[in-house]
């Protein structure tokens, strides 16, 4: 059974997490980071999740500020206090376990794993899923009311069905972004994983994130899977690679 617990994040609201250990002896502790206004829950997560149990990886989940589970506003947050939350996770890890060797991210999940893993001194290795190279990239999603956003200062936006309250201060922060150079300076493995034909997030953004950085570095094609891995097979193959490729670097 996980256990479910909360931690302050950067803004000081509780985060709902989760910890998923193997059957076994635990080799190596990873963090996860969830989609953009996804969960700790998605399906997706769940298999991944569960192939790295597998594998013998203790996995860190837990809902980003304002959604799922965690208290705290939407409209408060933006991709810097994602990246913020995420070095929370860790220094929580560190404080009841002990610090993370792997560091994982789903579509702007990765991005912020990519810019938060330069401040999480354990990390041994770092990888994205369906990630953009710029997390900016997520404005396209809200298009239709990004007028509306820099008049008003703020507008309701449909992501993924549901409606949440974005502020002119998220389109500001993501804009401001320069990954690539972080990238460059990641100083660990990289794995990326993406589909050929994601939807959301086209193939280019891998091969940007792969260009940028130094090896050892890793590419592997998710072949059909949807940018959110919806078919439990594509999430469990992607969980069973990360698994496979981690044991070489988490030690244990």
């Amino acid at each position: 059974m996980p256990e479910r617990f909360e931690f302050m994040g950067s803004g000081g609201d509780a985060l709902a997490a989760r910890i998923d250990q193997p059957a076994g002896e635990s080799r190596a502790f990873a963090l996860f980071a969830h989609c953009f206004t996804c969960g700790k829950d998605l399906g997706a997560a769940n298999a991944i999740t569960r192939a790295l149990n597998g594998a013998g990886l203790t996995v860190l989940r837990f809902d980003f500020t304002g959604l799922g589970s965690s208290e705290g506003e939407f409209a408060n947050t933006n991709f810097s206090s994602n990246v913020a939350d995420l070095v929370e996770a860790a220094d929580n890890l560190r404080e009841r376990f002990e610090a993370p060797r792997l560091l994982i991210g789903h579509s702007l999940g990765g991005a912020a794993a990519l810019a938060a893993a330069g401040e999480i001194g354990e990390l041994k290795s770092v990888a994205t899923i369906a990630a953009p190279f710029d997390p900016g990239h997520v404005e396209h999603l809200m298009e239709g009311s990004v007028a509306e956003i820099e008049r008003e200062g703020q507008a309701d936006v449909s992501l993924a069905g549901r409606r949440f309250r974005v502020r002119r201060s998220f389109l500001e922060d993501i804009r401001s972004q320069e990954l690539l150079p972080r990238i460059a300076r990641l100083g660990r493995a990289l794995l990326v994983l993406h589909g050929p034909h994601d939807e959301l997030v086209p193939i280019e953004n891998a091969r940007r994130i792969f260009d940028a950085a130094k090896h050892p570095k890793s590419f592997v094609s998710l072949d059909d899977a949807d940018h959110l891995l919806t078919s439990r097979p594509d999430a469990t193959y992607a969980g069973r690679v990360l698994g496979a490729w981690a044991a070489r670097y988490v030690g244990g």
